[in-house]
C-alpha cells in the first residue's frame, strides 16, 4: 500500500472527502465511528481525526483552537458539537488543553477507567498527592451542590477576589479526573458545568469497574480502528496527555500477544492496525518480514470490534445469574 492510499482511506473516514457531517445524526455516527476526536486540528499535529474537518467536508485551511473566534465555520461547527454533547451522545474531556477533546458515548466507559475517580460522589481533598487544591475543593463542593452552574456564578458566590485564572485551574483540575464536565454552552452565560456523576451515572459506574489496563487496550484498539493504521510512536504520542508512554507500550504489546493487531506495510513504514482490517483494505505484512506471530483468521470489518466485545463481556457477567439464585 502506498501513502497516497492510506490517506485516502482515512479522508472518507473521517469525511475531509465532501461528506460534511451537518446533522446531529450525522455527528453520532461520525463520533461512534473513529471514537474520539479533537473539535481542531492540533499544533504540533496529532495523527486524529476532527470534529471540524468532518463538519466542512475537507481539510484546507481548517481553523486552529486560537483562531476560531474569527472563522463561522468553527462556531457552526461548535454549535453542534454542543447539541452533541447535549444529546449525551458523546462526552469532553480534558486532554489537549484548550482544544475540545470529544469521545463517544460507547467509548466513554474506558475513558473514564483510564483517568477518572474510583470514588466520584466523595469529595476530593486538598492534599500533594491528591492533586486538588484548595480552591478546587471549594469549587467542587459549590458545583456539586447548585450544578448545573455557569462559571460567572460560580466565581461570584466563591468571592470576587477570586481571579478567572484561579478558577480555570481550579475547574482544569476537576476537570481533569472526569470530577466535572461542561454540559452545556449559551452566548448570555457561557459555559455551565455539572459533576459528572449525576450528568452521566451510567457511563460513570460502568468505567468504574474497569481497570486501566482494560481500558487502555480498549482504547488503543479503538485508535487504531479510527485511524486505520499507525506507528507505535503515534499511538504514544496521541495518549501521552493522559498516560505514560510505557503504560501505553504495555497495552499494544496485550493487544499483540492476543492478535488483536497485526502489520502493514505503508510506503516504507511498517505500521500496526486491528487485525479485522485485513478483510478489506489494508494488506497485511507476512509474519516472517514483521517477525510477529502468524495473526489468526479474523472476521471482515463489520465484526465487533474490541470496545464493543469487551462491553458485551461485561455485561453478560453483570447479568447473569448467581448460582444460589438458579437454586
Amino acid at each position: 500500500m502506498q501513502e497516497q492510499q492510506l490517506q485516502e482511506l482515512r479522508r472518507e473516514r473521517w469525511h475531509l472527502n465532501g461528506r460534511a457531517v451537518r446533522t446531529l445524526e450525522d455527528a453520532r455516527r461520525f463520533i461512534d465511528s473513529v471514537g474520539f476526536c479533537l473539535l481542531y486540528p492540533q499544533r504540533p499535529a496529532v495523527l486524529a481525526p476532527t470534529f471540524v474537518g468532518a463538519f466542512v467536508g475537507g481539510e484546507e485551511k481548517l481553523p486552529t483552537w486560537q483562531t476560531a473566534f474569527a472563522d463561522p465555520r468553527a462556531r457552526e461547527a461548535k454549535h453542534l458539537m454542543v447539541r452533541l454533547l447535549r444529546d449525551k451522545a458523546a462526552y469532553e474531556a480534558n486532554v489537549f488543553g484548550e482544544n475540545n477533546f470529544l469521545v463517544s458515548a460507547s467509548v466513554f466507559p474506558y475513558f473514564y477507567g483510564l483517568v477518572g475517580d474510583r470514588n466520584p460522589k466523595q469529595a476530593p481533598k486538598a492534599t500533594t498527592r491528591s492533586g486538588y487544591s484548595p480552591l478546587a475543593v471549594d469549587t467542587f463542593q459549590l458545583i456539586n451542590k447548585h450544578g448545573p452552574i455557569p462559571k460567572h456564578r460560580l466565581r461570584e458566590t466563591l468571592g470576587k477576589e477570586i481571579t478567572e485564572a484561579a478558577l480555570d485551574r481550579a475547574l482544569d483540575e476537576l476537570w481533569a479526573k472526569l470530577r466535572i464536565t461542561r454540559v452545556d454552552y449559551n452566548q448570555d452565560a457561557g459555559v455551565f458545568w455539572d459533576v459528572l456523576f449525576r450528568w452521566a451515572p451510567e457511563a460513570v459506574k460502568e468505567g468504574m469497574h474497569v481497570s486501566v489496563a482494560e481500558s487502555l487496550t480498549a482504547l488503543v484498539s479503538k485508535y487504531l480502528d479510527g485511524v486505520l493504521a499507525a506507528q507505535q510512536e503515534e499511538i504514544e504520542n496521541f495518549f501521552s496527555p493522559v498516560i505514560g508512554r510505557a503504560r501505553v507500550r504495555e497495552a499494544v504489546n496485550a493487544l499483540q500477544a492476543a492478535r488483536e493487531l497485526s502489520f502493514v506495510h505503508v510506503g516504507g513504514r511498517v505500521l500496526m492496525q486491528v487485525s479485522s482490517l485485513q478483510a478489506t483494505h489494508l494488506a497485511p505484512v507476512s509474519p516472517e518480514r514483521s517477525k510477529a506471530p502468524a495473526p489468526r483468521p479474523t472476521e471482515p470489518r463489520r465484526g465487533m470490534p474490541l470496545v464493543e466485545r469487551s462491553r458485551q463481556t461485561r455485561a453478560a457477567r453483570s447479568t447473569k445469574p448467581s448460582r444460589r439464585n438458579e437454586e
